[in-house]
């Protein structure tokens, strides 16, 4: 347990990388305190997808037995299709041999890492909006609530997410830019028997994505589309499911069967941010969003946050001091959620081919590569998903 036996430490926000960060901590000693403005734990519905290395990262916490009876759904295939319903490429994910992949109501996730947190010790504060932190105070570090009043700790940890109020302390403003894209996110009746397999509809400057959560009983749709025009940036917009809808009017009889369903849909635009520069102060630190926002061309989001809160815990865990500890966890962390932002970025234009024989060349070429060499396609992102930071990666 070494240093973090007994330290205070405080972390803002319950959502996912914050609930890891502090069951890690608390696991090694700390005494943990999570400040969340929402009067409940919740989450707006919406999947997500636990890969490899984010189940990597259940299982060190202790929590990866519990995944299935809270819904999650084992994958066991990725489809890409085009957007009249041809099949481009089927990944077998049963290739991953022991390497398992989940489909999970992001709800249902935050309701595991809740209890675990809890069970390790930690305290859950409701209701907590912060004003402002501060990290030269003489006495340790400081969170200011909004109600006036105050919460010392030897440490705190910024897990609030992309429009967090401890990233501007340590790095100062900063303006992401619109990176012409729009998502709508929508979640379903299984009315269809979709089975454990996420499917990639590619289209000319759009894409959707769905996949089964709950068990099997509802899917995640997210739908991905081109535009001049922006919204503002946030999860919880609502949007006439009639714009949905004719945005992908021209998609596959299978997708418009999907999009007939959608009763709630939520509207966001998406921006692209900078990695952080500084992750950590002398006793504060970001992860998650916080630090390095990612787009959802590699459904990562969720696993980088949860990859940062074991390497924080670690870090600190066999440092000589919280500040060595902090500059460790930072230069363990860098260099790969870079990669992973930057692979993002990039990924998007695959699924948007807009010029037709462009188009038809690369979906050919996806084709032939998937099904000569099926293991090797689904290989090439070993150094995503095979990464197992418990282990020291």
């Amino acid at each position: 347990m070494g240093m973090l036996t007994g330290l205070r430490a405080t972390v803002i926000g319950a959502g996912i990388g914050g609930l890891c960060a502090a069951r890690a901590l608390a696991l090694r000693g700390a005494h943990v305190t999570v400040l969340e403005q929402a009067p409940e734990i919740t989450e707006v519905g919406a999947g997500l997808q636990l890969s490899p290395n984010a189940v990597a990262v259940l299982r060190g916490l202790g929590l990866d037995d519990r995944l299935e009876g809270a819904g999650a759904v084992q994958a066991r295939e990725v489809r890409l299709v085009d957007y009249r319903g041809r099949d481009v490429v089927r990944l077998d994910l049963g290739l991953l041999k022991d390497e398992r992949y989940y489909f999970m109501h992001r709800a249902d996730l935050i309701w595991v890492l809740e209890e675990g947190a809890r069970e390790a010790g930690v305290e859950v504060e409701l209701g907590a909006r912060v004003d402002r932190i501060e990290d030269d105070s003489g006495d340790g570090p400081v969170v200011w609530l909004e109600d006036g009043g105050e919460r010392r700790a030897d440490l705190i940890v910024g897990a609030d997410g992309l429009h967090s109020m401890v990233r501007p302390v340590l790095n100062g403003p900063e303006t992401p830019f619109f990176t012409g894209q729009v998502a709508w996110r929508a979640v379903i009746p299984n009315t269809m028997g979709r089975g454990p397999q996420a499917m990639v509809h590619m289209g000319p400057g759009r894409h959707l994505v769905c996949y089964p959560v709950r068990g099997g009983e509802l899917v995640n749709l997210v739908a991905v589309q081109e535009r001049r025009g922006w919204t503002e940036e946030g999860w919880n917009r609502r949007d006439d499911p009639e714009n949905l809808r004719r945005a992908f009017a021209d998609f596959a009889p299978r997708v418009q069967e999907m999009l007939s369903r959608v009763e709630d849909v939520f509207l966001w635009g998406l921006f692209r941010h900078e990695v952080a520069p500084h992750w950590h102060g002398r006793a504060v630190a970001i992860l998650g969003d916080a630090a390095h926002p990612t787009l959802p061309f590699m459904a990562q989001g969720a696993a980088m946050a949860m990859e940062d809160a074991w390497v924080l815990a670690a870090s600190l865990s066999g440092a000589e001091s919280i500040a060595v500890g902090l500059a460790l966890y930072q230069e363990r962390r860098i260099k790969r959620a870079t990669r992973v932002v930057n692979t993002a970025t990039d990924n998007a234009w695959k699924y948007h081919l807009k010029f037709p024989p462009l188009r038809l060349a690369a979906h050919s070429v996806m084709r032939l590569g998937a099904k000569m060499f099926p293991e090797k396609m689904l290989r090439q992102f070993d150094w995503l998903y095979t990464h197992d930071v418990t282990r020291g990666d």
